[in-house]
Parts: structure tokens; sequence; C-alpha cells
């Protein structure tokens, strides 16, 4: 489960979305986080998913890769979809007591289930295309109006990036952990569910201590490279726009507009 957890890693590659401006890939992401919760039928739905279909194929990432990083939601999407069904009013499919399966129920499941793996590669899609450092970069310069009222932008797109790019490294550490743990006889998949928590403590705390230790070494190695936040600080490469994010973006929020007036028609 836990090798299962894609986000925050970056795919090397030379496609077209590699190149894109981070900048123009932050937005595009939020708008199609926004269109998501916009868009309300099925077929919008399948506009919207063939769309990242077609934006995974372009960016030549793995879609084994892709649908690997939804695994770790399918306990959340199943077990907030049985709630759904049985909590939602409406007309009933069938009854069992006090247990009531309604089509009302179903159709939000379903729909809440479509929106989540939705949201989760659209926002993955941002990570896999874009380097780390790249990333901090667009976001600080998206965020640098705020700079006039004293907020610290630098060092929040820092943190932001430092917290996404250690997401697969404490990942990798925690498997580590859980085989060391396993091959000593501890067992993590038996018992209740208060037996398993507590199964997991010998875990968290050399987990908790290795986070602490390579948060120490990141600033030791910042500190010896004379880091010192945004100030008199350049870049070797700087951002711009060119024709092809205007173009991207131009396609993508007609795209969006499109099938909300679509879904309307339908």
């Amino acid at each position: 489960m836990i090798r299962d957890i894609t986000i925050g890693q970056y795919v090397p590659g030379d496609s077209l979305l590699h190149k894109v401006d981070p900048r123009t890939k932050i937005i595009l992401t939020f708008i199609m986080m926004i269109f998501i919760f916009l868009i309300n039928t099925y077929w919008g739905y399948l506009l919207l998913t063939l769309f990242t279909a077609l934006t995974i194929v372009s960016s030549n990432i793995p879609i084994k890769f892709v649908l690997k990083g939804l695994k770790p939601v399918l306990f959340i999407v199943v077990f907030a979809g049985l709630i759904n069904m049985f909590t939602i009013g409406g007309t009933p499919v069938f009854q069992l007591g006090f247990l009531k399966l309604t089509y009302e129920g179903i159709d939000v499941a379903i729909k809440m289930a479509i929106r989540l793996f939705l949201l989760i590669i659209i926002a993955s899609l941002l990570t896999y295309t874009t380097t780390p450092m790249t990333l901090t970069d667009g976001i600080e310069k998206l965020m640098g109006p705020l700079k006039r009222i004293k907020v610290p932008v630098h060092e929040i797109a820092m943190m932001m990036t430092i917290a996404l790019r250690f997401i697969p490294t404490l990942l990798e550490e925690t498997d580590k952990i859980i085989k060391a743990q396993s091959s000593r006889g501890a067992d993590f998949d038996t018992g209740n569910l208060v037996e398993r928590a507590k199964s997991f403590i010998p875990v968290l705390i050399p987990l908790f201590i290795s986070a602490f230790r390579r948060a120490d070494e990141l600033a030791t190695a910042m500190e010896a490279r004379c880091y010192r936040g945004s100030e008199g600080r350049t870049r070797m490469k700087q951002l711009s726009f060119t024709k092809y994010d205007l173009i991207i973006l131009s396609i993508t929020i007609v795209f969006m507009v499109w099938v909300l007036l679509m879904q309307s028609w339908i």
C-alpha cells in the first residue's frame, strides 16, 4: 500500500507537458479542480475523463503508474460510498431493516468517487511533470503580489515544495522500517483495529526520528550553501511564458466551458 502512493514523485520526460511553464500547470490544475465540482452529469464526467486520459498519454507517463496512485484511496472511496448509499434519502432500491439503499445515494456515491479519482490524477500530473525546484519557482512567482503586504512568499513556496519532495522519501523509509520490524517478528496484519494501531508504534517512533534527522541534515546542507531565503537570490533558469502555454491554457479553458454548456443541453 505504501509503495502505491505516487503523488509528489517526479517522472523525467521530454513531453510537451514537461516543457510547459510551471505557472501554467499550476493554474490549469486549479481550473480543472474547480470544474470537477461544477460538473454534475455523467456525460460531463466522461468528457473530462477522456480529456484527462489524453493528457496522461501526451505526457508519456505510464498509465499503470498513474492508476497505481489511486490504490491508497480505494478504501476511503468505498467507505464513503457505502455511507452515502445507505444514508441519503430518496427512491429505495431495497430495504433491510433500518438499512435502505436508494438510487440517489448510489448516484452521489458514484459521482463522489469519480471526482476524487480525477482530483488525485490531476494533482499527481502536476508533480509527475514538474521538478521540485521548478515547482517552487512557479508557486513563488504566482504568489509574488503578496510580497507587497510582507507575506514570506519564498519561504512558503519552499516549505510546500519540500513537503511534496519528501513524501516519496518518507514513504520509502516507512516501507523499510515495516520490513525491518516484520523480520523481527512484528505482526501488522492480524488483530482488531486497536491492536493493529498499537502494532504501528514501533514504526512511528523510528520514522519520526528519521524525519527529524533528515530535516536537520537538509537545514545544515542549505546553510552550508549559504542559503538565506529570497533576499539576493538569483535563478539559473528564468521562467517565461511561451506560445505553447497560451495555446494549452486556451484549449483547456475552452474545453471546460464547452463541457459545462454540453451538460446543460444534454
